[in-house]
């Protein structure tokens, strides 16, 4: 499979992503074919990854209006809350980037169980304290994900995140990923890793139909298996096979819009699901499967903190991060207050050339 090394994924002008190599050479034995799920799932994340790399769009944040207006609702009972989510947010990406010390493949291979929920689990506490400093208290995920997807369209996320889908099945529409039109992913015909931008946007339009498609089918299967909530036929009062595109418009108008955050959400696999052995078991490159996580987990949890901070001030989230168990304080946390959050709050002449210029 197509390698990338550690060092090309952190530097900011590499050329991180090489062509796919030539479809002939695709593994075609039995164990490819059962890995093939797998593989898909991988070049989903790893197309989110080379998006935000490419887009290298975190410092925009700072010229958006959302953001110069950002002041939150920070009270003491706010900081104890964020104190707390953060904390969690933040193990769980320690946990998740410790991972690859250990260099084993079968263990690597293994720690997909717990890989995919630290990611997840990283930027749902990220996002919920983000909520909480705008004064919203929410525990629910469904309702947490509909509260990002409110301010993924509204324009609180840089490009690299702010793309979305809304629609009914079958007429979705896919929002801030121009250029997936011209890249039809269903027209491709083998499974390497997507490297250009355009086969990148394609690859993430389709991750979200599929996660969008699952969510309709789940809420329609959720309303038809009660009988108090199913829809009926008004000529026999059986309950629906089949739902009219009007009845699909009203689901697509219960779920809201389809953002990052749902596509992130797919990594909530249990462990003791049969779905996730399809991943342990596979030949996939598990090292760049993680480095992709690591990466977008990083990224998110960026954004959230930028706004955080904005709030609290600069000394106020520097005191937060104080009260860190030293293992988190002289980590990624440390190292990411003062070279992306803190210069993000300073004065103009402190900011990275390139904003300056911009600005």
């Amino acid at each position: 499979m197509t390698q990338i090394t550690n060092a090309s994924m952190h530097s900011p002008t590499a050329q991180a992503y090489p062509a796919p190599a030539s479809t002939g050479t695709m593994p075609l034995d039995d164990n490819w074919r059962k890995s093939i799920p797998a593989q898909v799932f991988l070049n989903h994340f790893f197309a989110m990854d080379y998006h935000i790399h490419n887009q290298h769009d975190l410092f925009d944040i700072v010229k958006f209006p959302v953001f110069k207006q950002f002041y939150g609702r920070v009270t003491d009972e706010t900081r104890k809350a964020l104190e707390k989510l953060l904390l969690n947010s933040w193990s769980a990406e320690y946990a998740l980037r410790i991972t690859p010390v250990v260099n084993d493949e079968q263990y690597l291979q293994s720690s997909l169980h717990w890989t995919f929920p630290q990611a997840y689990y990283s930027a749902l506490f990220s996002a919920r304290a983000f909520l909480a400093v705008q004064g919203i208290t929410v525990s629910n995920e469904e309702l947490i994900r509909k509260r990002v997807g409110n301010m993924v369209v509204r324009g609180y996320y840089p490009t690299s995140i702010g793309y979305y889908a809304l629609g009914p099945i079958n007429n979705y529409r896919i929002q801030r990923l121009p250029m997936a039109k011209r890249f039809s992913v269903a027209a491709k015909i083998d499974l390497f890793l997507p490297s250009r931008e355009g086969s990148v946007q394609a690859e993430l339009a389709q991750f979200l139909k599929t996660t969008r498609d699952q969510r309709v089918k789940t809420l329609r299967n959720v309303i038809q298996n009660n009988p108090k909530t199913a829809l009926r036929s008004p000529k026999t009062g059986e309950i629906l096979q089949k739902f009219s595109v009007e009845q699909y418009k009203q689901l697509a108008k219960q779920i809201g819009y389809t953002t990052y955050f749902d596509m992130l959400s797919r990594l909530r696999i249990s462990s003791t699901n049969r779905e996730i052995e399809r991943f342990v078991d596979s030949e996939i490159d598990v090292k760049l499967f993680h480095q992709s996580l690591v990466n977008i987990v990083a990224h998110v949890n960026s954004v959230h903190e930028a706004y955080i901070a904005k709030a609290l001030g600069i000394q106020g989230y520097r005191q937060l991060v104080a009260k860190l168990p030293a293992y988190l304080q002289e980590s990624f946390v440390r190292d990411r207050m003062n070279t992306i959050i803190a210069p993000m709050l300073t004065p103009e002449q402190s900011l990275p050339t390139d904003m300056r210029m911009a600005a």
